[in-house]
């Protein structure tokens, strides 16, 4: 009895010592792979209670493996008829590090300003931290620092509530906050504006889906004196019609 288990044993000992060992000429497993999306998560037409109408974008491109990306985020907003130009609200182009399974920190620079021949833009470094929260909270983090040397902090969180398995109920929450007053800028130091939104999406596709809104956005602290000794609206509200679109 102990001589067959020595033969068996002896027989199975080459497999053992073999396994986990892939040959020289083997195929690696997992090959790098580099793919890309754009993702409009906003495109919409926007109507106030000051019977304003605006289009408005919110859109992130990226390229990139699981660690390492190139990021371009841009958002922005046209009010129509209102002889103003178009006014971008951000233009980054970022490189993001995948620091855990859900996070990844982005850092890079960005513009923004009025779309127009003679108005400058203001450029700042930014450094993001985005992901999933918790109980799948999708947040995006930034501090940005210009070149005036004026501090802000931008934090965007969206949560998708499944309806079906076409349907979608989207809250949204943003917050800013100035670290530093700018003069150059008109901008007030302390937490300066909270913008709440809810939308309803319904999937054609995968890659379409539209979608009908509510916001309500109000100006904080500092920022609402301000708009209130020039006699100007501190809160404002809307509905929104458009799209979520992705490829």
């Amino acid at each position: 009895m102990m001589k067959n288990f020595l033969l068996l044993l002896g027989g199975l000992f080459p497999l053992i010592a073999s396994a986990g060992h892939a040959k020289d000429d083997w195929p690696e497993p997992v090959s790098d792979h580099y793919t890309g999306r754009v993702l409009f998560d906003r495109l919409e037409i926007a109507r106030t209670n000051q019977h304003e109408q605006s289009a408005v974008w919110d859109m992130m491109a990226w390229y990139g493996g699981d660690y390492h990306r190139l990021v371009f985020k841009t958002e922005g907003e046209n009010v129509q008829n209102d002889g103003a130009p178009t006014d971008i609200e951000k233009a980054e182009l970022l490189y993001g590090y995948l620091v855990s399974p859900f996070w990844s920190i982005q850092a890079g620079v960005g513009a923004r300003g009025e779309l127009s021949s003679d108005s400058s833009f203001e450029h700042y470094a930014v450094l993001s931290f985005s992901g999933l929260a918790p109980y799948w909270f999708e947040m995006d983090n930034s501090l940005m620092v210009n070149e005036e040397g004026d501090i802000q902090l931008r934090s965007e969180t969206e949560y998708e509530w499944r309806l079906s398995q076409t349907a979608y109920l989207q809250p949204r929450v943003e917050i800013t906050a100035n670290v530093t007053d700018s003069e150059k800028y008109r901008r007030e130091s302390g937490l300066s504006n909270l913008r709440v939104g809810l939308r309803y999406r319904q999937e054609i596709s995968r890659e379409f889906a539209p979608y009908i809104g509510v916001y309500w956005n109000q100006a904080l602290g500092n920022t609402a004196d301000r708009l209130q000794r020039e006699g100007r609206q501190t809160h404002e509200t809307g509905i929104v019609v458009g799209a979520r679109v992705w490829f």
